[in-house]
Formats: structure tokens, sequence, C-alpha cells
């Protein structure tokens, strides 16, 4: 009798420590099915808990989504954080619902390159973040938004500088705007803004000018050369006749040759017919052409034309005569080309 009794006592110890044991194995055991070193998994907002475990199985971040809901409601998980995480491999259902639990997610490294257009930063912006690009776009034409930051309509989109930046993949559109208007305060700092007073510049002028440089010379080194030209000009009160303005003016960014019915246009950005900086910037400039413009060359030229070896590089000019010499090579190299629009 006593031998039975302790079978049974056996029998009852060792599926004890078996539940034990598979409790600790399905709670901190390793959970996750991939063979990569690590997965970055993305959790869409407003996933409900079911849809969140159907990605993480799907992307075979778990083996399986009873273990993980046994070990979530022991730790009382329910509320979805979404986000951009990061697993690694052999992490347990616990890992994985501590990290979870606590939206502790990878930050997104965001390239915001320089566009024309801001439909079309908002797309290159979207494409990296959870972000509605319809949305940030009429969010970065929003005159009401412009006025709350300190802008016009028009120049509003000095405030967004192509950069890199560190933000999370869920950012809504509200924190986005917020997060480059801080990015933009720290840009302009004391030494910039003395820079540009000094030269009779707001900030949004000095990018205004620095997206007009940047549409005239790829060349980075010629910038503070090309900076300085329309300074002068802006000085001396003389029409900047930016060509590129006249480009976006039109609207039509095939144009390869300006012509005189392109400086006939009707429009704030003509620079042929109007004095001083048009309304805004003609496209996002990067931050170093900005700083071309702060730091412009000091010289006397007021006129350039495009290298007729197409180099991409300018001839200055002082006079008028020269320029016009300059402008007869490069149109010449030009009809050679058979590039008559």
């Amino acid at each position: 009798m006593k031998r039975v009794i302790w079978f049974l006592a056996l029998l009852i110890l060792v599926a004890v420590a078996w539940k034990g044991w598979k409790m600790y194995e399905e709670i901190w055991g390793g959970a996750t099915g991939f063979y990569e070193e690590s997965k970055v998994v993305f959790i869409p907002s407003d996933s409900s808990f079911e849809e969140m475990m159907g990605v993480l199985l799907a992307e075979e971040v778990l083996k399986d989504t009873v273990s993980f809901k046994q070990t979530a409601t022991l730790k009382k998980f329910e509320n979805v954080k979404p986000g951009r995480y990061r697993f690694s491999r052999g992490m347990s259902n616990n890992d994985i619902v501590n990290m979870l639990r606590i939206g502790n997610q990878e930050p997104v490294r965001l390239l915001v390159k320089s566009a024309r257009l801001p439909e079309e930063m908002a797309g290159i912006i979207a494409s990296q973040l959870e972000l509605d690009s319809l949305e940030l776009s009429q969010a970065m034409s929003s005159t009401q938004l412009a006025s709350k930051y300190g802008f016009s309509k028009d120049n509003f989109r000095t405030m967004f500088l192509p950069n890199t930046y560190e933000m999370k993949w869920n950012i809504s559109t509200e924190e986005f705007i917020q997060r480059m208007a801080k990015e933009y305060k720290a840009f302009w700092n004391d030494e910039r803004l003395a820079k540009a007073k000094s030269k009779g510049l707001s900030q949004s002028d000095c990018t205004t000018l620095a997206s007009i440089v940047k549409a005239e010379t790829a060349k980075r080194d010629e910038a503070p050369l090309v900076a300085g030209l329309y300074l002068n000009r802006i000085k001396k009160g003389i029409p900047l006749q930016a060509d590129p303005t006249l480009i976006y003016a039109a609207g039509d960014f095939s144009i390869k040759r300006v012509l005189d019915k392109h400086k006939e246009i009707n429009s704030p950005y003509n620079t042929y017919k109007n004095a001083g900086l048009p309304p805004g910037p003609i496209n996002f400039p990067e931050t170093n052409y900005i700083d071309a413009v702060l730091n412009a060359a000091s010289h006397d030229y007021i006129y350039m034309c495009a290298k007729p070896d197409f180099s991409g590089y300018h001839n200055f000019a002082k006079s008028y005569n020269q320029h016009l010499q300059n402008a007869k090579k490069y149109q010449q190299a030009l009809n050679k080309q058979g590039v008559y629009r």
C-alpha cells in the first residue's frame, strides 16, 4: 500500500515538474522561428492584439501564438504599441512581450532628400515612415500650419531641411511637423543668424536663394560663387534673371533651354519680371547650399552662363558684353547638340 502511495506521489511530482518545465519553456524558452541574427517587423497603427500576433507569426518572430498569448496574459499585456521593432534570434516569449509592452521600438534613420515640390518631398518621407504622403503634402502646403510656425504658405517649405534624422516609424504628421520645426531651430544657430543678418537676409530668404543656387549648379565648390553673384544683383537692385525660376513658374521641369517666351510668364516666381527674391524656394535645398549663401564668395560678377563644354560649371562675367560672348558660345553648343527647348 505504501509503495502505491509513494508511486502516486512520485507521479504527481513528475507531472508538476513537467508542467513547471513546460511553463518555463513557454515563457523563457526560445520563441522565434527565423534563422537570421535579427529581424525588423512593423506593427501598424490601430492593430488589434490578434492582428499583432498574426504579423509576428507571419514574420516567424513567433513559432506559435498560444504560448505567446499565455505569457501576455500572465504579464497583463493587451494594449498594442505600434512601431518598428527589431527582434533577435532566440528571444523568448517573455522578452518579446516585454519589448512590445513598453513599446521599445527601433527608430528609423530617415533620409530626407532634396525635391522640387512638397508632394515629391512628402512621397520621399512617407516611403520610409508610416505617414500618409497626401496628408503630409497637404500639411506642408497649409496656410494655417505655416502661420502657426511663423511662415507664409510660400516659404513654409524652408522649414523642412534635407538631412538624415532618427525618429519613430509610426510618427504622426503633427509630430513630424513639430520635429522639423525643432531641427530648423537647431540649424539656425547664433552664428548662422548673424551671417544672414549681415547680408540683409531673413532665414527664409537664405533658403530661397539657396534653392536657386542649387538649381543653377550641382557643383558644390561653385555654389558660393553663384550665391555671391545673386547677392551682388540684389544689392544693385538688378533682377536676378535666374532661369530655374522660369522653369519653376512654367511648371515644366523637362525644359532644358529657356526661351524668350518663358520670360513673359506671369508669375511672382518670374525673376526676369520681378526684382528681388521670389516669395519662396523653388526646391528643397540641402543645408550645404544654405551655408554657401551664408558664406558666399566676395567678387564683382553679375552675369553667369553655363560653360559650352557641358561640364556643369559656369563662366562668370562682370560686363554685359562679356556675358553676351559667353552666352553665344553656350547657345552654339546647344544648337550643335540639337537642344532647342
